[in-house]
């Protein structure tokens, strides 16, 4: 993989609005590599900051004209891929007013994968396991175009973050019952 075919590649990708890529993603975009010239390759990238790894296994296209604001959601998806994942707990509360700490670098999100921790250039990643059924989790989430991930409604930001056990002295009563 040379640096100028990755440009063209990657730059049509950015055209489509995609600058995060697992590195299987990679491996299929570049599948005339043999596996050492890949390896390869995709360190050169990350070298002269074509790409930048973002945690084990995701890489971004930083300098992509569709990079936008959520970063992490695209990194969180690109994770868990092939599982229902959504925006929940403290980082919804946060954006609905319920509660005063506003987690600036990290991302909350509930999943029906494997629980873990990321950290990134962006910021911490924080999944929590859920069992909820995917039709559960349709039901009481919401989809905005913008976003790369289903949003917990205001209700059921607070159901996880009662189910999970986390700290609920924090969330304003008030404004969780308004409208």
């Amino acid at each position: 993989m040379n640096i100028f075919d990755a440009l063209q590649v990657l730059g049509a990708w950015d055209r489509s609005g995609r600058y995060v890529f697992t590195k299987g993603d990679l491996r299929k975009l570049f599948s005339d590599d043999a596996p050492k010239a890949f390896d390869e390759g995709l360190r050169r990238l990350v070298g002269k900051g074509v790409l930048m790894r973002a945690c084990r296994g995701v890489y971004v296209n930083e300098q992509a004209r569709s990079f936008d604001r959520f970063v992490l959601e695209r990194i969180a998806r690109a994770l868990r891929r092939g599982e229902y994942s959504y925006v929940s707990l403290e980082s919804m509360l946060s954006e609905y007013g319920v509660i005063s700490q506003v987690p600036v670098d990290r991302l909350t999100i509930m999943t029906t994968g494997r629980k873990g921790v990321f950290k990134t250039p962006w910021g911490v990643l924080e999944f929590t396991h859920t069992k909820r059924t995917p039709a559960d989790i349709l039901e009481h989430t919401i989809s905005d175009r913008e976003r790369p991930l289903r949003v917990a409604t205001k209700q059921t930001a607070w159901e996880d973050l009662v189910r999970v056990g986390r700290n609920i002295e924090m969330v304003d009563r008030e404004e969780l019952d308004a409208d």
